[in-house]
């Protein structure tokens, strides 16, 4: 699946069973709820926090899913097209980036 397809899936989805798309800022606070969900796993599964026994049986994909599905919903309905973003991005990180990483001694160690 493309981004474009997504983008197009998620849509449909949402006028399907969502009803309408939630306005930007409860999406923009729904996905600051979604990342805590990733952030917690993160934490608990492969940081030092001990994972909870309520917390063994999540699923990282899934969460990272949610986080996806509401920036995708993000991006459509504030007209961003993820493709091009993305390409935008990848370019600005690499003129930009290009040999910092490669000379970065810590990374090295």
């Amino acid at each position: 699946m493309t981004l474009e397809e997504a983008q197009q899936i998620v849509d449909k989805w949402i006028k399907e069973y969502g009803v309408r798309y939630f306005n930007e800022m409860t999406n923009t606070a729904i996905l600051m709820e979604e990342v805590g969900e990733v952030a917690r796993i993160m934490a608990r599964r492969y940081g030092e926090q001990s994972e909870k026994e309520s917390d063994k049986n999540k699923d990282l994909g899934d969460e990272l899913a949610d986080v996806l599905f509401v920036l995708i919903c993000l991006a459509n309905q504030t007209g961003i097209d993820l493709t091009a973003a993305l390409a935008k991005n990848l370019s600005k990180k690499t003129n930009r980036d290009h040999s910092r990483h490669k000379e970065n001694k810590k990374l090295h160690e």
